[in-house]
């Protein structure tokens, strides 16, 4: 199942130091990624002022990003294994370095959002090649499930680390949170052209899936930008509903390519894995279930208890730190009890870390309250989200991984998107202009409710992965076909042995 770029961890446990060079490539750019998300929230009021940019605009410069990255991660990932993953990961890595640089140097509002986009659209490209560079260079098993426990941290620890920088950054310019990633990834860049190794592209039966390109990525684009949108311009607008008709449609027509197509974008027959579902959908929760939190958290802290953009940075850092702390830790917990386990108990520690968060009060109990659920929500990041790379990864081909990856991004984006939108719509009504404190504490409280939800719905999908008869807990089934899952070829059944 892996490549010949594993031989030289095959031969040996102890990695090889380009081999670790290779890894800290990959992890500069996730932690890029992260950073560059979680740093330009605290900058936008800076942003306003100096660019005179109004609500609707601003809103773009977050709203741009998260556009680019999550409707073009599919064809990204497809990409990684068409055309290369080297390749793709270093063009891609440049082309976020530009558009950094760009970013800090603009001077209109338009400009800054196209910036934006693009560095959104790039990291589409970087972190599905990045994981699938990972997941073909490293052997399965201990060895891989180590990489991407340190490479998951990473993404961690640059969300957190971003919310310190962006507070301290912008005391001096907003500017400086939009310039520091370009160093970072020239860096990044110059040392990959060294030490990643060449991947081949994968031989392509029947050319390029262009239709499947053209109505995935609409429908991912769609998608994102309704669910962005929709929180303005009202949920049951005739836009809305007109323009989730239109996704659901060409998710339909994408559906039905994919079907046929000889060289499918994504190979449908890779969801017939149960675990692979798990994973796909757990990302969902997970991620989704997160962002809404840590919305509400933010306001919380900083429109009813006063904190500044610094303190509030610093109450989330004991999470990102924890992370951060047992990223050696993740791997043999991995070997030892398998994802599923891992998973149970990493979303029940999240569901457990929201409930706490319910008896927040208009007083101060950073020791009592704050701090053990961002405890708890921490060792939840630390054992949940390296396994589900690990989950979404096992038993895969080398030529199908840049695809896998990309699924599991985009369901990470995604569901982001989609459940932090739908708790804003939950606590929007009790909070508006003019309300007093205890009504906008009130509000916040079916949005936690809903939170909290969202991660026990989490928690009750991947349990699910604990049920399986005894027969199947060693293996993997992955469908593979003569026909790359064409229709009416029958599935040929590859047993992969894994600790689940």
């Amino acid at each position: 199942m892996t490549s010949p770029l594993n031989d030289p961890a095959a031969v040996d446990d102890r990695w090889s130091p380009r081999l670790w060079g290779t890894l800290l490539v990959l992890c500069a750019a996730m932690f890029l990624d992260a950073l560059d998300v979680s740093m330009v929230g605290v900058a936008l009021p800076s942003i306003a002022e100096e660019l005179a940019l109004d609500t609707s605009t601003l809103q773009w410069i977050v709203s741009g990003y998260i556009l680019g990255y999550g409707g073009l991660l599919l064809l990204g990932g497809r990409a990684a294994d068409l055309l290369g993953r080297r390749r793709v990961f270093l063009i891609a890595l440049a082309v976020f370095a530009l558009a950094s640089l760009l970013g800090g140097l603009v001077d209109s509002g338009p400009l800054l959002i196209v910036s934006r986009f693009v560095k959104g659209l790039s990291a589409a490209f970087t972190a599905p090649a990045g994981l699938s560079i990972i997941t073909t260079t490293f052997k399965e098993g201990p060895q891989r499930n180590r990489a991407l426990a340190i490479y998951t941290t990473c993404a961690a620890t640059g969300f957190s680390m971003g919310l310190v920088l962006s507070g301290l950054l912008t005391e001096v310019s907003w500017r400086l949170t939009m310039l520091l990633p370009a160093p970072i990834a020239l860096l990044a860049l110059v040392a990959g052209l060294r030490l990643i190794p060449r991947s081949p592209r994968t031989e392509r039966r029947g050319g390029y899936d262009v239709p499947g390109a053209v109505t995935g990525t609409a429908a991912m684009l769609l998608l994102v930008f309704t669910v962005v949108q929709a929180p303005e311009v009202g949920w049951a607008s005739a836009r809305t509903l007109l323009s989730f008709a239109a996704t659901a449609l060409l998710l339909a027509l994408f559906v039905t390519i994919e079907r046929r197509s000889a060289s499918p974008l994504v190979r449908l027959g890779v969801l017939r894995s149960g675990d692979q579902v798990r994973a796909q959908l757990g990302a969902a929760f997970f991620f989704g279930s997160y962002v809404g939190f840590q919305f509400i958290a933010t306001m919380y802290l900083q429109n009813l208890l006063g904190w500044s953009a610094l303190q509030t940075a610093l109450a989330f850092l004991p999470a990102g730190a924890l992370v951060a702390l047992s990223s050696t830790k993740v791997g043999p917990l991995v070997d030892r009890f398998g994802t599923s386990r891992l998973l149970v108990a990493g979303f029940a520690f999240m569901v457990v870390g929201y409930a706490l968060f319910l008896r927040i009060s208009l007083a101060p109990a950073y020791a009592s309250v704050i701090l053990p659920s961002m405890l708890l929500i921490g060792a939840a990041c630390a054992v949940a989200f390296p396994s589900l790379n690990i989950q979404a990864t096992n038993g895969v081909d080398d030529h199908e991984q840049g695809m896998v990856s990309g699924l599991l991004n985009t369901s990470v984006q995604v569901g982001g998107a989609v459940f932090l939108a739908v708790v804003t719509a939950v606590i929007t009504g009790g909070g508006g202009s003019g309300a007093s404190p205890e009504a906008v504490l009130d509000s916040f409280r079916p949005g936690l409710a809903v939170v909290t939800a969202l991660a026990a719905a989490g928690l009750l999908l991947t349990a699910t992965g604990l049920r399986r008869p005894r027969a199947a807990r060693g293996s993997i089934v992955v469908a593979a076909s003569p026909a790359d899952g064409a229709v009416g070829v029958p599935a040929v059944a590859e047993k992969v042995a894994v600790r689940d």
